[in-house]
């Protein structure tokens, strides 16, 4: 089943654009013969923007401003995943090939793997928490497709491996933000010994349709998750705005242990030594180690995260860490890249997905509008 199934509703959608979008334009083609691909998926991930192919191999998309990763599709292929900014050159028609999926190693390895027959009834509350979250939105959050997660435990490894059936996303309805995420599950590793889980995949949001009462509480609800979130930090980030914004940064200082052993707080995060301009819509980070970012907004830290961490039901701020293993590049709409060597834990990891939003969401009043 293609993945471009999911998208048949949004593309009827009309969108006024002003100066805060710029438009690209692509063709979809076997790597092998040159061909056109029909109906490949291409979507704008973590957006709600996405579209597919035409008979030729066509696609075309209206994208507003700042950094974005264009991921292509198509049933039987490998995925393609582009970065793009409005600051490239996206005047002419871009190429992208996809190339055959190799099914000897796959087969390979399911065959020698430790699947659990009954992975969703012995492991499916505990992957959704690691994955969904923990947070009163989080409870109102379901996955629609159970059937498609594969689940493998290593005993000797201590560890929980997750995958989806190919080509088809994991579904989760998020009736707290009024949304319906299409998540494609490149791979979720829950270590045991640690309590440590990690995730990669492509998101593709579409907004629910209710009455204007149920959307006026999914307004409500997507502001309180916006501000405070990892979406929002970076948004301030860009903008040179934390202080302003009531953030503040604190460098967590290891031993060779890597047991903690000082805090010294970011005086200055814009210090040309890790902060610099790369470009007109780039900017790059070059931090790494553990921070302890702080958030001193209108919202404090859920009462059950105070009390599974032993907090006093007092604290007013909220409390998130970040390891950075490398430096990362950050645009005006939250997009930042290497994902990878960023690792959340604390408030942020707590949330997780059931609190996240597109970077095509910003909150009335705000740049985009």
């Amino acid at each position: 089943m293609r993945f471009i199934l999911f998208l048949c509703a949004c593309f009827c959608v009309q969108f006024a654009f002003a100066q805060t979008s710029f438009y690209v334009k692509g063709k979809v083609l076997d790597d092998s013969s040159s061909l056109p691909l029909e109906g490949a998926s291409v979507i704008c991930e973590n957006t709600t923007r996405g579209t597919y192919t035409d008979a030729e191999g066509v696609f075309g998309l209206q994208l507003p401003m700042g950094g974005h990763n264009i991921v292509v599709s198509f049933s039987g292929y490998d995925m393609k995943e582009i970065k793009i900014s409005a600051t490239e050159d996206v005047t002419g028609e871009r190429e992208i090939r996809l190339k055959k999926k190799t099914k000897q190693l796959e087969e390979v390895v399911v065959q020698a793997s430790n699947e659990v027959a009954d992975g969703w009834q012995q492991y499916g509350k505990e992957f959704a928490s690691y994955f969904i979250g923990n947070s009163s939105n989080a409870t109102a959050c379901t996955i629609s497709n159970p059937e498609v997660l594969k689940f493998f435990y290593s005993k000797k490894k201590n560890r929980l491996k997750v995958k989806i059936q190919a080509d088809e996303p994991i579904v989760v309805m998020n009736y707290a933000l009024g949304y319906k995420i299409r998540y494609m599950l490149d791979s979720f590793i829950l270590e045991y010994g640690n309590k440590k889980s990690s995730y990669a995949g492509a998101a593709f949001y579409q907004e629910l349709d209710s009455t204007e009462e149920q959307k006026n509480k999914w307004k409500i609800n997507r502001e309180k998750a916006y501000y405070g979130s990892r979406l929002h930090f970076i948004r301030c980030y860009y903008d040179s705005t934390l202080a302003e914004n009531g953030y503040s940064i604190t460098e967590v200082q290891m031993d060779t242990s890597n047991v903690p052993v000082n805090k010294v707080l970011i005086e200055n995060p814009y210090d040309p030594s890790f902060y610099t301009q790369l470009n007109a819509n780039e900017k790059e980070i070059l931090l790494i180690g553990k921070y302890l970012i702080e958030y001193q907004g209108s919202e404090p830290m859920e009462r059950a995260y105070l009390k599974v961490n032993k907090y006093p039901v007092s604290a007013k701020e909220q409390l998130s860490t970040i390891e950075l293993l490398d430096g990362f590049i950050m645009s005006e709409n939250g997009f930042f890249y290497n994902q990878k060597n960023v690792i959340n834990s604390g408030y942020w990891a707590w949330k997780n997905l059931a609190d996240q939003l597109p970077y095509d969401y910003w909150p009335e009043g705000t740049w985009s509008e």
